[in-house]
């Protein structure tokens, strides 16, 4: 955690309304004052510390790693993307760890990766004891052209359980999902599509409780708001719990007041 943010750790949620917990402060920290066996799903997209093969590459800013050159639209700066691949592994296993104990038993878990870290995350995950099921593509429809190479136009979703998964659906879910990135519908420099969390969000059950210690943008929690469950969203950057704050209240406020 930086220095410049360990005085403003909030272990209370600084917004809480209809089903709704936003906490800001750092993911481990947030995660160890829960209690025990307390969320039905987790479902979240940690900062990759990927988009390069050397340290150097890894540790340039996110805004030259993952957004192409000619882009003109500014994100306020992501925190946390700078480790090399052994400290990511460590990290995530920690908070993955406080994630196992926090979910109750037969509880999903979905955690967004692309194809540098899909081997460290799983990894990761049957370190910190949960069951791993398998992975779900997210196709984009778009990448950086590579010349004489396949393009990596698909992120993941690595897929697991604590315990005994239960199906909480009788429709067969599909392994593949695509979703083109919106630009004018970003929020934040790594957005996910709010459909592809609401298709995701399948697996849960209706009124489950989502923990997302790395909120960014707020895209889980719209899609919580939009499918009737429960949101407990984590999130470090100042910038980004303000982003997200503000659109999860909007859209309450409009759920409120939109016609039965």
């Amino acid at each position: 955690m930086s220095p410049a943010y360990r005085g403003t750790i909030s272990m209370v949620p600084q917004f809480q309304k209809d089903g709704v917990s936003l906490y800001r402060g750092d993911a481990l920290a947030v995660l160890s004052a829960l209690s025990d066996n307390s969320v039905d799903a987790i479902l979240t997209d940690p900062p990759y510390s990927s988009g390069g093969v050397t340290l150097g590459a890894r540790q340039a800013e996110p805004s030259h790693k993952y957004q192409s050159s000619e882009t003109k639209r500014q994100y306020p700066p992501m925190l946390g993307d700078a480790k090399d691949q052994r400290s990511w592994t460590m990290w995530c296993t920690l908070w993955l760890g406080e994630c196992w104990r926090i979910a109750r038993d037969g509880a999903p878990l979905m955690v967004f990766t692309d194809w540098r870290q899909l081997p460290a995350l799983s990894d990761a995950v049957q370190a910190a004891d949960w069951k791993w099921l398998g992975i779900i593509a997210w196709d984009k429809k778009s990448a950086r052209p590579q010349i004489g190479k396949f393009r990596q136009q698909c992120e993941f979703v690595l897929f697991a359980v604590k315990g005994r998964f239960v199906a909480h659906t009788r429709s067969c879910l599909p392994g593949v999902y695509t979703y083109p990135v919106i630009a004018t519908q970003k929020v934040h420099l790594t957005s996910k599509p709010v459909n592809l969390i609401k298709d995701l969000l399948a697996v849960t059950a209706p009124q489950a409780s989502v923990l997302d210690p790395f909120m960014g943008g707020g895209s889980v929690g719209e899609a919580c708001i939009r499918t009737g469950r429960r949101y407990i969203g984590m999130e470090l950057s100042p910038e980004y719990f303000a982003i997200s704050r503000k659109r999860l209240e909007s859209l309450q406020a409009e759920c409120e007041s939109a016609p039965e």
